[in-house]
């Protein structure tokens, strides 16, 4: 073998790092002296431990656990590997040589390897480099997955973009929101939540733009355009169900208008949990932005959505409310209806003095608006005091 390829067979096994893990320090101090000369190693003194080292699982290839320890068996151990860094290679150690303990060990674990102790240096290379090998491919396909459905998702929103461009812009805002989120849960892995949540609306390029306009313009639909807009939702996922590797987001967008009591669109037996995480946040999220879209402040926003009793993930709600919720919350201030000024944020609903509803607390006044409640002053009357936030510019 020539120097060079020496050279970077070397750097190769040394690009990553190896967790042992094990209730016996003997026998991972062993580990490091046999391997450090070949491998990056290191080591976790028990299941705990090891759990916690691979919370950035993102630094680790391959990890090797013995089967016996305290607290957590090895199967366990893997098995929980196994969802929180799907990535990493997983490789047991075991004095029990039994089949069941080795069925059970691949069937929970999805391990890759399965050795019996005392295990040879030789052996236990082997199995590493292989274990390298094996981490090396399964990273080379996600990225080339990645990249080529980033490339077909950056082609839909472009399409989006165009055709309907307030539904792009919802998109974006949604992304945003729905990674602050993601990163204050302390979720790692984004990338399906922020791409269903640029998809969420693609099901609209599918109804007719009279009836996107009437939805956008708050008019009645018919039944029969209440059944297309009901169905956008499914329609959407329909689209990206055709699209290989994209079952996960289509399950979002599908879901994304079901309450977590399981009521609302589709109208199935999936509720609580059951339903995808990211339908349940972009949910939340959507209905946060629908409000604000429709002139609610995000502090009077977040009170509303507060209160809809079985509509969302209460862990979720309680993240978005003390993330979002505002830094400021100012003092209400009464005032006379020719005090109310463009920029006024009202706390009050404004009714006309026959107790009519005008607008609903947690506006915030538009020109528009404005001249709107001056009509309905010079016909009916305004009902006074109305409530304002005390921002200290009134």
């Amino acid at each position: 073998m020539s120097q060079k390829l020496l050279k970077e067979t070397f750097e190769f096994y040394h690009m990553k790092k190896i967790l042992f893990v094990d209730d016996e320090p003997n026998v991972l101090s062993a580990f490091q002296r046999q391997l450090q000369n070949q491998f990056l190693i290191e080591t976790a003194l028990g299941p705990e431990a090891g759990l916690a080292a691979l919370k950035d699982w993102q630094n680790y290839s391959v990890v090797v656990a013995d089967m016996r320890m305290p607290g957590m068996d090895g199967v366990e151990f893997l098995s929980r590997i196994k969802d929180a860094a799907p990535d990493v290679v997983r490789i047991m150690l075991t004095g029990n040589a039994d089949q069941a303990t080795a069925i059970e060990a691949i069937n929970q674990g999805s391990i890759f390897r399965f050795l019996n102790k005392p295990c040879s240096q030789e052996k236990l290379t082997q199995a590493l480099k292989a274990a390298l090998r094996q981490h090396q491919l399964i990273t080379a396909e996600r990225e080339i997955l990645e990249n080529t459905l980033c490339g077909s998702i950056k082609v839909l929103t472009d399409i989006l973009a165009i055709i309907d461009p307030k539904s792009f812009s919802h998109a974006e805002r949604l992304r945003d929101n729905a990674r602050q989120v993601a990163i204050a849960m302390k979720i790692t892995e984004t990338w399906t939540l922020e791409t269903a949540a640029m998809l969420v609306n693609i099901g609209r390029v599918t109804i007719p733009p009279e009836v996107a306009l009437k939805v956008r313009s708050g008019h009645p639909l018919s039944s029969m355009e209440q059944i297309m807009y009901d169905r956008i939702p499914e329609v959407g996922a329909g689209l990206l169900s055709q699209i290989p590797r994209m079952e996960e987001i289509s399950s979002i967008i599908r879901y994304q208008k079901k309450q977590f009591n399981g009521e609302g669109h589709p109208g199935d037996q999936v509720k609580g949990n059951q339903i995808p995480f990211g339908a349940r946040l972009l949910k939340l999220l959507c209905d946060l932005i629908e409000l604000e879209d429709k002139g609610v402040t995000r502090g009077a926003a977040l009170e509303r959505v507060r209160f809809r009793e079985g509509w969302y993930d209460p862990k979720i709600l309680n993240a978005v409310i003390t993330l979002f919720s505002p830094a400021l919350e100012y003092p209400t201030l009464e005032i006379k209806f020719a005090q109310l000024r463009v920029g006024h944020v009202l706390r009050s609903d404004v009714r006309t003095k026959d107790g009519t509803l005008i607008v609903v607390a947690g506006i915030q006044i538009t020109q528009a608006l404005l001249e709107r409640l001056r009509n309905f002053d010079e016909v009916s009357g305004i009902k006074e005091p109305i409530s304002i936030e005390n921002s200290g510019t009134s």
